[in-house]
């Protein structure tokens, strides 16, 4: 276990960032990553939960986490590779904040090659964006 060459020490498990038949581009694992362990986290910008929305309402494709009721980080300039996990309705991984960290966890034995994905739960879209997970029981709506 180790981080990739150019990721920065936060990244726990090697991954790599290429194109994904979800959406746009996503993040793969290079390495086994055990369920439950922590395969990295993504810093960005600090801003206001105000600012967040402001910035969400005017754009299809955002990056942003809010991580308390005050405070979110936006990731559109962060060169974490975490930052480009995609939605699945039936994920491998679970994001979490803890202490205004945005981590990202294995829900269970992820393999070699096989995309990281989370659950977004709530998002800007309210249910407006087609879910393009293809997971068997996708909710069809983010």
């Amino acid at each position: 276990m180790g981080a990739l060459a150019g990721n920065p020490p936060y990244q726990k498990f090697e991954v790599a960032v290429r194109r994904s038949p979800i959406d746009g581009f996503g993040v793969f694992a290079l390495e086994p990553v055990p369920k439950w362990q922590k395969i990295g986290e993504v810093r960005g910008e600090s801003i206001t939960v105000a600012e967040a929305r402001r910035r969400a309402a005017m754009l299809e494709r955002i990056m942003i986490v809010e991580v308390s009721p005050k405070k979110a980080i936006d990731l559109a300039k962060s060169t974490d590779p975490m930052r480009f996990t995609n939605h699945s309705c039936q994920p491998n991984g679970q994001l979490r904040v803890q202490e205004g960290r945005i981590e990202f966890y294995a829900l269970r034995n992820i393999a070699p090659g096989e995309e990281i994905t989370v659950d977004y739960g709530e998002t800007h879209h309210e249910g407006r964006l087609t879910c393009r997970c293809g997971a068997p029981g996708c909710t069809g709506r983010l």
